[in-house]
């Protein structure tokens, strides 16, 4: 079973949770969301780039004065769909079990939408 992981980061950015799937070719398909999952509530979110495996059991600072991570929620995932402008995952975490919905918001941005529902419902 694929993993995921969702990391609280206290970046210069400002706090915000990294949201990361274990994806093909060991990499992490990474999304930047403004707070945790929550039943129900829909939110935007920023793709970010690929990241590292690593940070599926990495907690503490980040190179180059990024901040640091602190685990959040961890588990396994189902992938029920997925393509350019969309994924569909069920999630079986330590703190969150339920569907979260991402879709791309344009073509060619990093803007999307995801929304967290209770297990099996969309």
């Amino acid at each position: 079973m694929p993993r995921f992981v969702i990391l609280r980061h206290d970046s210069p950015r400002g706090e915000h949770f990294d949201f990361m799937l274990e994806a093909a070719g060991d990499v992490l398909k990474t999304w930047a969301l403004p707070r945790p999952p929550e039943i129900g509530v829909e939110m935007s979110c920023e793709a970010l780039a690929d990241h590292r495996i690593e940070y599926l059991d990495y907690e503490g600072a980040v190179s180059g004065q990024r901040g640091a991570v602190t685990r959040w929620d961890q588990g396994t995932y189902t992938l029920e769909r997925h393509n350019d402008a969309e994924w569909i995952v069920q999630l079986d975490g330590e703190r969150f079990a339920g569907k979260a919905i991402l879709c791309r918001l344009e073509t060619d941005s990093n803007r999307w939408q995801v929304l967290f529902t209770r297990q099996g419902t969309a």
